[in-house]
């Protein structure tokens, strides 16, 4: 089924478009990445990002994962144990230990603890040991999301971003990434990624799949949120408050905290 939505006008100034399709299948797909295409043109995209969402193609796996979110309700302890939370524990003190400067040297920054960078390195993805699962290109997924009709306003930002990315060489066309188009080490929406990446690592790039600059695009990002440099993140602190920019869930803002404390020991 196709439907029409109406953007934002404040998320797209001066824009020519103002309603789009959105879709609950396949069906408009096509239809609409032609009239995406018009508006990404108009907002600077050049053709090398037009030309990978030529090529995107509408993601089933996505919108399975997105139909079967569903709001979290085991107990905490469930949680950090079916997560490995002792063990990412551990493996958070030794990558801490190995990498005091440049954890120190963020947190001297952006006010963001050392250990809780490394906290969300872990809680996200293993340290990137889960990266080896990705397997949804990463342009069809958030092409994918932002036609569907459940949350067009909210994703469609992050594929204008995709696909300037793409021009600027800081995406490949067919770089894989989570199911909604979540990308690299502390899994950056790329509208986050284009607006808060940093060089991390000093190599003159900007990419996602490498963890310093995964990490200090991090900690650029909860700064920018308004993280309180020197204040707690536990349940019911300001800092937590403000971890709902970065995750809205309560026991991913639980489990980052714990592991964090335990890390910092």
């Amino acid at each position: 089924m196709v439907r029409s939505f109406t953007l934002l006008a404040a998320l797209f100034a001066g824009s020519a478009v103002q309603a789009l399709t959105c879709g609950d299948d396949a069906g408009g797909f096509d239809a609409w990445k032609q009239a995406f295409a018009a508006e990404a043109a108009a907002q600077g995209v050049g053709q090398r990002g037009l030309d990978a969402l030529a090529a995107a193609r509408y993601s089933n796996d996505t919108i399975r994962l997105d139909r079967a979110v569903r709001r979290e309700t085991r107990p905490f302890d469930e949680i950090w144990q079916v997560r490995g939370g002792d063990q990412l524990a551990r493996q958070g003190q030794q990558r801490l230990a190995e990498n005091r400067g440049f954890f120190d040297a963020l947190e001297q920054r952006y006010g963001v603890p050392a250990e809780y960078l490394v906290a969300i390195h872990g809680w996200e993805t293993n340290f990137g040991a889960d990266l080896r699962f990705v397997a949804t290109p990463i342009i069809s997924a958030i092409s994918t999301v932002a036609y569907d009709c459940r949350r067009p306003d909210m994703f469609y930002p992050h594929a204008i971003a995709a696909l300037k990315l793409i021009d600027a060489g800081r995406l490949s066309a067919g770089e894989l990434g989570a199911g909604h188009g979540e990308w690299g080490h502390t899994q950056f929406l790329p509208g986050n990624a284009l607006d808060y990446g940093i060089d991390g690592n000093g190599d003159g790039q900007i990419n996602m799949n490498d963890w310093p600059d995964a990490i200090a695009s991090t900690a650029h990002f909860i700064a920018s949120l308004g993280w309180q440099s020197g204040g707690d993140y536990s349940e019911g602190s300001a800092n937590f408050e403000v971890m709902y920019g970065w995750n809205r869930g309560t026991n991913y803002r639980i489990g980052v905290a714990k592991l964090a404390g335990l890390i910092g020991g």
